[in-house]
């Protein structure tokens, strides 16, 4: 799974300029998922990003999580996070799971956010075609990809 995670003030998914998803102060989240993944790697991923400390503290120091703000979450499918640009200038996407794997783990993931502690938690919907805004605060804007922790931990 690779996941960009944005800090935001705010922002929302639109399709066909109605908005199906809208947050405060939080992250915005692009997930992309691949064949080999699992609910292991929802588990793991959806556990870091919770946990991530980048949000300020009353010394405005990046000290807090998440779920220690009380921050929203709005979580949006991409599976052009697996696209391969090595070759040519078109992208291959071979990399991105079919809909068949992608959207149980997706759907998953969402699932774990609403169990946190965290604010709203919002979704684009899989396999539309999105209008995404956001406004990044920082800027913040961080990659997990499961790939890099699956030698060291073991998931």
């Amino acid at each position: 799974m690779r996941a960009l995670i944005q800090r935001v003030l705010e922002s929302e998914v639109k399709i066909n300029d109605k908005s199906i998803g809208k947050i405060g102060k939080g992250f915005l989240v692009l997930l992309g998922i691949t064949h080999t993944d699992t609910k292991k790697e929802v588990e793991w991923l959806a556990n870091k990003i919770k946990g991530l400390r980048v949000f300020e503290d009353e010394n405005g120091k990046m000290n807090l999580g998440l779920d220690e703000i009380s921050g929203d979450i709005l979580i949006v499918s991409q599976f052009t996070l697996y696209g391969n640009c090595i070759k040519g200038k078109r992208p291959g996407f071979t990399e991105a799971a079919r809909p068949d794997i992608a959207i149980p783990l997706y759907e998953n993931f969402i699932e774990k956010f609403k169990e946190f502690n965290v604010g709203k938690v919002e979704t684009g919907k899989f396999g539309a075609d999105m209008k995404v805004s956001l406004i990044n605060d920082g800027p913040v804007t961080l990659i997990i990809d499961t790939k890099d922790i699956k030698n060291i931990n073991g998931i």
